[in-house]
C-alpha cells in the first residue's frame, strides 16, 4: 500500500463530491474531529463520525466501513474522509482495503476541500 497520494486530488465525480458533502454533515452532526463516507458497489452510501469512548475508539472512515459491511455489502467503490489533521489513518485505509483493495480514498478539510487522494 503506498502512502503518496494519486491522481489529481482536485478533480471529482458528481458521485464523489457527494461522499465529501455526507463525510463534512457527519462531522458537523456529531462534532467530532473526522466524518466519512463509503459508496458500495451498488451506489448505497453510508457515513460516520469517530468515536472515542473509554472502551472503543474507531475512527470515522472505520465507522463507515463497518456500516457498509453490517449492511451487506461486498464492495467499496470509493471513500471520503473531512478532517482538519491533514492526514488520512492508517486504521481507516486498512478497513477500505481489507473489503475492496483497489477503492480510492479522498482527503477532504473541513472547508470540503480536497488535498488528496489515495488508492492502493
Amino acid at each position: 500500500m503506498s502512502d503518496a497520494p494519486t491522481g489529481n486530488p482536485m478533480t471529482l465525480s458528481a458521485e464523489d463530491a457527494k461522499l465529501v458533502t455526507l463525510a463534512r454533515a457527519a462531522r458537523a452532526r456529531s462534532g467530532t474531529a473526522e466524518g466519512a463516507a463509503v459508496r458500495d458497489g451498488d451506489g448505497r452510501t453510508y457515513a460516520g463520525s469517530s468515536v472515542a469512548l473509554p472502551s472503543l475508539s474507531l475512527t470515522a472512515l472505520q465507522v463507515a466501513v463497518a456500516s457498509a459491511v453490517n449492511g451487506g455489502t461486498g464492495t467499496i467503490e470509493a471513500a471520503a474522509v473531512v478532517s482538519g489533521s491533514g492526514s488520512l489513518d492508517a486504521a481507516g485505509r486498512s478497513a477500505v482495503h481489507d473489503v475492496s483493495p483497489g477503492a480510492h480514498i479522498h482527503l477532504a478539510l473541513p472547508s470540503g476541500d480536497v488535498v488528496a487522494t489515495y488508492a492502493d
